[in-house]
């Protein structure tokens, strides 16, 4: 391959986007991803082996993925083929691969580079496996997608995945004084500026290039833009979260356990971040219930009050206004003592109910709206514990082939010390009337 964009099929001086024309023209020039490209990188170890084998490229947008698999087509001497599971099916798929057999009865090997891959259903995916095998492509997929959720074991089990990590504030500096010494032209930006421009690119280098070209475009001789006036002119990059896939989750996660972990201002910030990327509330609001009665449950049985109440708040108040109630329901259940004592309880009661069946609870709790179950002692010696000392009768209400379990231990924090106190002294007058039996 004599020039990278030759597949594009435009010629050598045709206008193309900076972030084109800054493309890295080998593996070397690839910024950000050292972990890869770098002395005993993955990459770099690969090539020197000769052999590549099938790769998942896995990475948010605009790290590199694309060039690289370019340059590694360049570097083994590869034909390079790509297309985008897009636009492609199963029909275009027989044809390349028609192609890639032709090439190698030629002497002459095939990177397939699939963009976009995690677009593929399983059939069309399951086409790739028979090709791989028998070498008649080298498939490099690229996804933005965690490829664990998205592809088939089949394929991912022929397949090594590199991860492509979003580019650092010194990476995207890099470029964009690349792009400067290219074009000529320093970027009119003050400090301050010019690291909000980082900052906006979000990891993301081909968005930092087309943000400088919009700069250059945009400004006018001699003129110096400020932050202010840099947020006036780009506007703002929507944050990289797709409501449908890996980023929703692993955020929506982070809220859960920052609260779980009580930091207050740690879940404040995701709870921000899913927030200005446009989560839906009602999503949000459903877990801060979940977070209320699983992690502080009764050691503040007031959170789930509060956690509901932000959710009814918000129906009622609606965006912006109402997401200063999700806020403060975050702020609160992050602050609140913290027991799982109850979710643990239930799980460990559901286990006992499943195990031992459909066990008919004592008789003596059992009513008796007839003859015949009273006959049969239905209700019989039932005390009704309010007419007992303390409101306890202290009466054995378990299924008497099972006997007492105890699934609810409380752990002494905030309200459930309370509990704990009076569990045990009804235990202890159990016992005591046992003694006394």
């Amino acid at each position: 391959m004599s020039d990278l964009f030759a597949a594009a099929g435009l010629p050598a001086d045709a206008p193309r986007p900076l972030a084109d024309r800054l493309r890295p023209t080998s593996l070397a020039e690839v910024v950000g991803q050292e972990h890869l490209t770098g002395e005993g990188g993955a990459l770099t170890r690969l090539l020197r082996g000769k052999s590549l084998g099938s790769l998942i490229l896995w990475g948010p947008p605009g790290t590199g993925k694309t060039t690289v698999a370019r340059l590694l087509a360049r570097e083994t001497a590869l034909h390079f083929e790509q297309i985008s599971a897009i636009f492609s099916g199963v029909a275009e798929l027989r044809k390349v691969f028609e192609a890639a057999r032709a090439r190698r009865a030629a002497g002459q090997g095939t990177l397939l580079f699939v963009d976009e891959i995690h677009r593929f259903n399983r059939a069309q995916l399951d086409a790739f496996l028979p090709v791989t095998e028998d070498g008649t492509v080298t498939l490099v997929g690229a996804t933005t997608e965690n490829p664990s959720f998205e592809l088939n074991a089949a394929l991912l089990s022929r397949a090594r995945v590199l991860v492509f990590r979003a580019l650092d504030e010194a990476a995207i500096a890099k470029l964009l004084d690349r792009a400067e010494a290219v074009t000529g032209r320093p970027l009119p930006l003050d400090a301050e500026a010019r690291a909000v421009l980082l900052r906006m690119a979000d990891g993301d280098g081909r968005a930092a290039l087309t943000l400088a070209e919009e700069i250059w475009r945009s400004t006018e001789a001699d003129e110096v833009l400020t932050p202010e006036a840099l947020q006036g002119l780009i506007q703002r990059r929507a944050p990289v979260y797709d409501k449908a896939q890996e980023g929703h989750y692993n955020l929506i996660s982070a809220l859960h356990k920052t609260i779980r972990g009580s930091d207050p201002d740690a879940a404040l910030y995701y709870l921000c971040r899913m927030l200005d990327a446009g989560e839906d509330r009602l999503f949000i609001a459903r877990r801060l219930v979940r977070a209320a009665v699983e992690d502080v449950g009764l050691a503040d049985p007031q959170a789930l009050a509060v956690a509901n109440a932000a959710k009814e708040a918000f129906d009622f108040l609606g965006s912006p206004e109402g997401e200063l109630a999700l806020a403060q329901a975050t702020v609160y259940l992050a602050t609140a003592p913290k027991s799982n004592a109850v979710y643990t309880a239930y799980k460990a009661a559901t286990r006992t109910a499943k195990e031992h069946g459909s066990l008919p609870p004592p008789r003596t709790i059992l009513n008796a709206p007839t003859k015949l179950m009273r006959r049969l002692g239905y209700g019989e010696g039932y005390r009704y514990d309010h007419d007992e000392p303390e409101a306890f009768s202290g009466q054995d209400y378990w299924p008497e082939r099972l006997g007492r379990q105890r699934f609810y231990a409380p752990t002494g924090r905030g309200f459930e010390r309370r509990i704990a106190e009076r569990l045990d002294w009804w235990e202890a007058e159990r016992q005591r009337r046992r003694d006394e039996d």
